[in-house]
């Protein structure tokens, strides 16, 4: 199954957008994939403006976003990991939505191994 994160980000731009609003990306800028304007990075994480008006190019996948930008007049290609997204929402009310940090933030992106389930003691009576 496909993660669901992804559509709410693309379905949350899109009520942002339609409601004239500016969509703001806060993301986790210590991300290993991201690629960022690290001048701008506060605390590990960055606001991305990403109204249509400001950038160019924007496609919201299902594993990274990308879009092109200009940072102090310097042309920069932004590319965020889904999974380093924090939350969209809109500048103007900071309505939107939030995401728990993924668990495997790792360089190759992949989930941890499932855990196995613990094993029943083996209890026996004894008279």
């Amino acid at each position: 199954m496909t993660p669901l994160k992804p559509y709410l980000i693309r379905s949350i731009y899109e009520w942002i957008i339609d409601n004239n609003l500016t969509p703001h990306l806060l993301v986790d800028a210590l991300h290993n994939d991201a690629v960022l304007p690290q001048q701008f990075v506060n605390d590990g994480k960055i606001v991305l403006n990403i109204r249509p008006q400001a950038i160019e190019a924007l496609s919201l996948g299902n594993e990274e976003i990308h879009f092109n930008a200009r940072f102090s007049g310097k042309p920069m290609h932004i590319i965020v990991p889904i999974a380093a997204v924090l939350a969209i929402y809109a500048k103007e009310n900071n309505k939107g939505m939030g995401f728990d940090q993924e668990e495997y933030q790792d360089a190759g992106g992949e989930p941890p191994p499932e855990k196995k389930p613990p094993t029943r003691p083996n209890l026996r009576i004894v008279k």
